[in-house]
Parts: C-alpha cells; sequence; structure tokens
C-alpha cells in the first residue's frame, strides 16, 4: 500500500433519489462498489459530478487536484456523438455526462493522467478519440450473454491479448468477468487513434482496449467494479501515486 495516498476522481450521474421522506431529490449518485475499490488498494476516492458546462479549461483545473481518474459505468453515449442515429434500445441520452467525461477523458490524455474507463468509461473514451459503438450486441452475436437480465450482473469469459498492458496485471489466461451491457466499440473504428485492441469475448465482441503511449490508460467492457480482483484497481492507483511522486 502507497505511503501517500494518491487521489483517484471517479465520475459519476446527478439523479434524482426518493430518500424518506425526501423526495426526487437531485443527488450526486455512483455505486459505493468503485469507491471501495479505489480505497481497498490505498487510493483516495473522489466523486466528481457532471457539468453540461465543462470546457477545456475546467477540465484541465479539474484533474490538476486529482492523480488519477475512473470513468464509470452508466448510460449510453448519445449516438450523435459519433454521427449515428439511435437504436430504438437505447437509452436516453445524458448530455451532461458525455459532455463531462469527454472533456475529461480528452483532458487526462493531454496531461498523461493515469485513467481508467470501465463499460460507459470505455465507449466513452473510444469515442472521445473518434471511434464508434455498435449499438446493439444481440444484432449481430445473436444472444444476450452480456447483458441477459435488466438490473442483474451476469459473468462470462474474456481473453486477454498476449503481451498488452492489461495480460501484465491480469495474466493471459481466460478471465470470467461481470458484465452487464448491450453495447461495444466496434473495433476497425480505433485505427489511428492510438487505442489497441487488450481483451475479446468469444463471440468476437471488443472487451478491453489500452493506449500504450500513456503513462495508464486502459478501458474494460465489463464492470471491473463489481470482481473480486482489483488489480486493475490497484494498478492505477500505482501508476497515479508515481505520478504523484513525480510532480512533488
Amino acid at each position: 500500500m502507497p505511503t501517500t495516498r494518491p487521489v483517484i476522481g471517479i465520475t459519476c450521474y446527478v439523479e434524482e433519489v426518493d430518500r424518506f421522506p425526501w423526495v426526487g431529490q437531485r443527488s450526486v449518485v455512483l455505486p459505493h462498489r468503485y469507491v471501495a475499490q479505489v480505497e481497498a488498494v490505498g487510493g483516495v476516492a473522489v466523486v466528481l459530478p457532471p457539468r453540461p458546462d465543462v470546457d477545456e479549461v475546467m477540465a484541465r483545473a479539474v484533474l490538476e487536484r486529482v492523480d488519477g481518474l475512473v470513468v464509470a459505468g452508466g448510460a449510453d453515449v448519445e449516438a450523435a456523438r459519433y454521427d449515428a442515429a439511435p437504436h430504438p434500445t437505447s437509452q436516453d441520452p445524458r448530455p451532461d455526462r458525455d459532455a463531462w467525461e469527454t472533456a475529461l477523458v480528452r483532458a487526462a490524455e493531454e496531461v498523461d493522467l493515469p485513467t481508467l474507463g470501465i463499460c460507459r468509461g470505455m465507449q466513452v473514451m473510444a469515442v472521445a478519440a473518434g471511434g464508434v459503438l455498435e449499438q446493439h450486441l444481440p444484432d449481430r452475436v445473436g444472444h444476450e450473454a452480456h447483458s441477459p437480465r435488466p438490473g442483474v450482473y451476469t459473468s462470462h469469459h474474456v481473453e486477454p491479448v498476449g503481451g498488452s498492458v492489461l495480460a501484465g496485471i491480469l495474466g493471459d489466461l481466460p478471465l470470467d468477468v461481470p458484465t452487464y451491457h448491450h453495447q461495444a466499440v466496434v473495433p476497425e473504428s480505433l485505427a489511428g487513434t492510438g487505442w489497441e485492441p487488450s481483451a475479446w469475448h468469444e463471440d468476437g465482441t471488443l472487451e478491453a482496449m489500452e493506449d500504450r503511449s500513456g503513462r495508464f490508460r486502459v478501458a474494460v467492457q465489463w464492470h471491473a467494479e463489481e470482481g473480486e480482483c482489483a488489480d486493475l484497481f490497484a494498478a492505477l492507483v500505482s501508476a497515479a501515486t508515481e505520478r504523484a511522486r513525480l510532480r512533488a
């Protein structure tokens, strides 16, 4: 565990929440598992609620105050952001999160801030770089193994790419991972973006990607925060600790 605890920013929702006796109270919302995973490996978690009025200056100012970034899971990225019409199954757009997280991941790349994308986070990072999303996986793969039941995490195998950063963290043997998604990054759309595939599902779905030009830029399609293995969070915190030490 690091002696100096790095500060890890985690993106989140702002939602109307019922919490007796309050009804429809605007609240900052994030599954606590994200915080727990960061804390378990020695980081200090801070939550970064979205702002639709974000600009480049604001995003950089926020990132100056953290040592690492987690782009959390959530609703579908608005299809218009990659010049597509929405699929009938697409969720209602969340322009506040789309704008906020896109600005943060672009600023994080500019300042080489260690960044981990999870589920939606991976999709945001891909779209911010010019990638495209497959809007409903069952249309192609012919099954719903990636998200079989609403509101319930399931699991499936993924296979890390040998020699990848991800394989160096998790090993290169097939892994059983928690999953809940109906969209995915189109692998071919990553050409020229700097992102490389680093794990696959047996049906051809891209399950992880990485940018080796950065200090730590890794994204996974599965819900790593729900797993028992904290190795991805540990790798992020390690990179964030080193960056904080070099800045001091």
